[in-house]
């Protein structure tokens, strides 16, 4: 997506997000974000479903209650960005930053976080039912309430559940 459409499209979601006259919720569902710089965007509630955001730059982004099911976010830098409530279901956080990411409530549910960094993180009552969390940093992270049902790693050529 090219930079002066995204921008556009961040503009009329802020204007919606004021109740502003013109704004629209970003739908951004399939788009084509690689390697998109977005320190600080926000975007709660936006539609990402399915976005490849792979190495995108959303270091202090505002993703609350954002749907980003099935999202491509593997390398992305997401360090402090807040995604309270966010839909993360099946999506792809491979060696992606979430080091000081606010998870609290985001449902995660078969979620791929191979070697993802999650150091100091608050996963506070997030849904990890079958993510795959194989390699990842979950060192100061707050994990309270957090569901693992049927979360797992890999150890060597076996598959290991977390209990």
């Amino acid at each position: 997506m090219k930079k002066s459409v995204l921008q556009s499209v961040l503009a009329s979601h802020a204007a919606w997000l004021c109740g502003g006259v013109g704004g629209a919720r970003a739908d951004l569902m399939d788009a084509n974000l690689k390697g998109a710089d977005m320190r600080g965007a926000n975007l709660s509630e936006a539609n990402l479903w399915g976005a490849d955001l792979w190495n995108a730059n959303l270091m202090d982004a505002n993703l609350m209650c954002a749907n980003l099911k099935g999202a491509n976010l593997s390398g992305a830098n997401l360090t402090r960005a807040d995604l309270t409530c966010a839909s993360l279901r099946g999506a792809k956080l491979r060696e992606a930053n979430l080091s000081g990411a606010n998870l609290s409530g985001a449902n995660l549910t078969r979620a791929d976080l191979t070697c993802a960094s999650l150091r100091g993180a608050k996963l506070r009552d997030a849904n990890l039912s079958g993510a795959d969390l194989s390699g990842a940093d979950l060192s100061a992270a707050n994990l309270s309430g957090a569901d693992w049902t049927g979360a797992y790693v890999w150890l060597g050529n076996r598959r290991a559940e977390l209990k």
